[in-house]
């Protein structure tokens, strides 16, 4: 009997070993978090010293651009004028069509961009230009020297734009992480 039991055991431990169990597996998925980011630049290519002309019309080609690749973004160009000389006494100028003044905020325009995997270019004014008023008179611009001079000044900014995030919802909102970092 005994050597019986010990027979049976090794054929079942024979069969027992050649019986295959069916298994599978997946190839594993890897997520990776990388970063968005957004990219701009300022150029223009027309100088930054102007000889002023009453009644003159006087090439300016501020653009901003929004890099390739960057993510959706509120883009804000602030223009600052001078304030010891007002810029408003000597120069006319009109922002360029799809910038909207922001509310509240002097001297501040935003519009909406989608992300591109192209260079994105806004130019700042319109027609690229800024014109002499014809009331300026000889004696304003005598008294003009390099402390008081007029001066217009640009200065681009970007911010995410997301609906995800509430935060940054508005271009106010998005305008308030800019002066309030």
């Amino acid at each position: 009997l005994l050597l019986s039991l010990a027979t049976g055991l090794m054929v079942f431990g024979l069969i027992g070993s050649s019986i295959a169990w069916l298994m599978t597996s997946t190839d594993p998925i890897v997520n990776v978090f990388t970063y968005g980011d957004i990219q701009i630049k300022l150029e223009e290519t027309t100088g930054d010293r102007y000889k002023m002309t009453p009644g003159a019309t006087l090439e300016k080609d501020p653009k901003i651009t929004v890099l390739a690749d960057s993510e959706n973004c509120w883009l804000f160009v602030k223009i600052d004028e001078s304030a010891v000389e007002k810029l408003s006494d000597y120069i006319d100028y009109s922002v360029a069509d799809g910038w909207t003044a922001l509310n509240g905020v002097p001297g501040v325009y935003y519009r909406e961009v989608d992300s591109s995997d192209q260079d994105v270019s806004f130019g700042v004014l319109a027609d690229d230009q800024v014109t002499v008023k014809g009331s300026v008179t000889k004696e304003m611009l005598e008294k003009l020297n390099t402390a008081n001079y007029p001066t217009l000044t640009f200065t681009g900014y970007a911010v995410q734009r997301d609906a995800t995030i509430a935060e940054i919802d508005t271009a106010a909102e998005a305008w308030a992480l800019v002066s309030n970092p």
